[in-house]
């Protein structure tokens, strides 16, 4: 597969980054019982040491067999040159449908297709002109609201900005009065519906478990709230120009066929956009901040490269390419979507991987990020992987938002937030961490960590407060 080398790490850009939850990973398999547990708790460990060097690694767990793929001709295979033959299994549809409904993410075939070429060209890199404002006035006033020095919850800080952007950009005149109600929904799904649970396992998808009921009693509430939202704004008289996300999606056009999303289409690419948004946005700045944090050199360079920028201007993200590698690098350690499942329709062949009909794929971005063929010192934050002249990874052993064609519709939008909020951040502070750098990842949905540490800010020289 080849390796993907990172560069010579220079003035002081490598740092030591989090190592394997709970330290390095099992030498053997986990049985069962430790499997579902591991599951339950952190899916992180799932894996034994083999999975993050073999080009393949089969578990067979409940009389089901899962083959993890890290080789990037079987990723290939599964998510470009024979898609078709692969579905969402049945966990991943009972916990996401509540929270997204029927949009992108879970859509399937004509469907699918008919909603990723109306959805595309509202998140095209040309639209970002239209969200930036959004991004930086929301930033603006999250920074104020930081102290100009002393301790601070940037988990929760940007948790609650990713959230604030995903609202803006997308009901840019409707935050006010629900976005409040927003957070409330989104915090309760997190902490009470998220995880995965035994019975979602075994059950059939059409017979319920008590967590699917608890599961459709939050989607009414949620889609109601969608829905109240869309109706408030169709009572509207219509921009001459777009305001924001909902009129750039109200207004797409299928390019084939003309069609515009009806009412509850559009609800459900919205919940799937505000979900999937702001959920990975928040706790990718929040480990790119953790690795800085750690990492004073790389943070004075990337603080360096933002000063004197307008980051409300579309075009900086090509004069800032330190600050997208470090988003980048914190991509490849701790990505938000820490794996993806799809189970096989009919056989197929991946390289010289044998596929059977029900057999559950895995490709996970935590351990393919990590994988010792494919990457040098993989557990080492090095920046430099990324720059312009790096040569750049081989193909589908980065995957922070899938590949095509499946690839997240959103990716370009989570990039130039997370860049710009980054940017921002760390030109206006000194960051460090205000005890142990003790935190491990968790996955559950994503890849979380296991507590809000404590960082502290102080004010960069010549920077003023508020």
């Amino acid at each position: 597969s080849g390796e993907a080398t990172s560069g010579e790490a220079t003035s002081g850009e490598a740092a030591s980054a989090g190592q394997m939850p709970g330290g390095p990973p099992p030498t053997a398999p986990l049985s069962w019982r430790g499997y579902l547990g591991a599951v339950r708790r952190n899916a992180l460990g799932i894996w034994p040491d083999a999975a993050y060097r073999d080009a393949s690694y089969t578990q067979n767990v409940l009389g089901r067999t899962t083959v993890l793929l890290n080789a990037p001709e079987m990723i290939r295979q599964v998510l470009v040159d024979n898609p078709g033959n692969y579905r969402r299994t049945a966990v991943s549809i009972r916990i996401l449908r509540p929270i997204v409904g029927n949009g992108l993410l879970l859509a399937t075939g004509d469907a699918w297709r008919h909603q990723r070429r109306t959805t595309a060209p509202a998140l095209a890199p040309r639209m970002m002109k239209l969200l930036i404002p959004h991004i930086a006035a929301a930033t603006d006033e999250a920074l104020a609201r930081l102290p100009a020095e002393g301790p601070a919850d940037l988990l929760a800080a940007m948790q609650h900005l990713a959230l604030i952007i995903a609202g803006r950009s997308m009901f840019s005149v409707e935050m006010d009065t629900h976005g409040a109600e927003l957070r409330t929904l989104i915090a309760e799904f997190s902490e009470r519906l998220a995880r995965p649970h035994l019975f979602d396992m075994l059950l059939p998808l059409g017979i319920p478990s008590w967590h699917d009921l608890l599961r459709r009693r939050f989607q009414r509430r949620w889609m109601g709230l969608m829905a109240r939202i869309i109706a408030g704004r169709a009572n509207q008289p219509e921009s001459a120009t777009p305001r924001d996300l909902f009129d750039l999606l109200r207004a797409a056009r299928d390019p084939e066929t003309g069609a515009t999303f009806p009412v509850e289409q559009l609800r459900d690419q919205i919940a799937t956009l505000i979900t999937a948004g702001h959920e990975t946005t928040g706790v990718a700045l929040f480990w790119a901040l953790y690795l800085l944090a750690q990492a004073p050199a790389a943070q004075d360079r990337l603080a360096a490269e933002a000063a004197g920028h307008d980051l409300a201007d579309e075009t900086v993200l090509g004069r800032i390419p330190f600050t997208r590698a470090v988003l980048n690098e914190a991509l490849r350690l701790y990505p938000p979507a820490f794996t993806m499942a799809r189970q096989a329709i009919g056989p197929d062949q991946a390289g010289d991987l044998a596929i059977r009909p029900g057999t559950v794929l895995m490709i996970a971005p935590w351990v393919l990020h990590r994988h010792r063929r494919l990457w040098t010192s993989p557990e080492t934050f090095d920046p430099a992987r990324f720059l312009p002249e790096a040569p750049p990874p081989p193909r589908f052993a980065y995957l922070p938002f899938g590949a095509v064609p499946r690839n997240c519709v959103g990716a370009q939008f989570a990039l130039t937030e997370a860049t710009l909020v980054l940017a921002a951040l760390v030109r206006r502070f000194r960051i460090t961490l205000d005890g142990p750098a003790d935190v491990s990842p968790v996955g559950v949905v994503t890849t979380q960590p296991d507590h809000a540490p404590r960082f502290r800010l102080q004010l960069r020289r010549g920077t003023a407060p508020g």
